[in-house]
């Protein structure tokens, strides 16, 4: 599959749904899943890293995950944090559909899978975790980060992961550029070639 179908708000393949046998917070789950979005066979190398080392959520508040795709990084975030309400955002709308029925395959009623236009704008995040798209081009995606990051609340923390020979290190400098001194920018682990970095607001 060209993976730029799930880059658009309509992958304009068909959606044939079928199930998906995963292992979330070491529990085997099976979920659904279908063609036209991100890693439609289970959990990708650079989310698994990104699970595997970031630290619990915030309990409370709101949670975001950027590019939810099908929903492992929303699902874990709402499975580690039942009190919390964790924001799937994506700009596809089959990997929003299919996150909201995973959502209620696992009963997880604190997960809201929207677009991003949709997300109340006065909303401020405790934690944010993204395996962010890389793929659509640096402009594209410094525009998204641009987006969300600033909308972290004081005192939170973002993780991301990002592949080393995709750029990991050059984000992180951007991003330390263009957030400034509000925040401390850091690259507290490497794993099986990618870097997690973790943004924390000052201010």
């Amino acid at each position: 599959m060209d993976q730029a179908h799930y880059f658009n708000a309509d992958p304009g393949i068909p959606d044939v749904r079928r199930p998906l046998a995963v292992v979330l917070e070491g529990r085997e789950v099976t979920l659904r899943t279908s063609a036209g979005i991100f890693s439609p066979d289970g959990i990708d190398k650079g989310t698994a890293v990104l699970l595997a080392e970031a630290p619990d959520p915030a309990p409370e508040g709101d949670l975001l995950d950027i590019g939810c795709g099908w929903g492992p990084i929303a699902l874990t975030m709402a499975l580690r944090s039942p009190a919390a309400r964790v924001h799937a955002v994506d700009v596809n709308t089959r990997s929003l559909s299919l996150t909201a029925e995973n959502a209620g395959l696992l009963g997880l009623a604190n997960v809201a899978a929207e677009l991003p236009g949709d997300v109340d704008p006065a909303i401020r995040f405790a934690t944010i975790w993204s395996n962010p798209p890389i793929r659509i081009g640096k402009d594209a995606l410094h525009e998204l980060l641009r987006t969300w990051l600033p909308r972290l609340e004081v005192g939170g923390e973002a993780w991301l992961v990002v592949q080393k020979n995709l750029g990991a290190d050059s984000l992180a400098r951007w991003l330390a550029e263009e957030l400034g001194d509000a925040y401390d920018v850091a690259r507290p682990a490497t794993s099986k070639g990618f870097r997690v970095l973790r943004l924390t607001r000052r201010r």
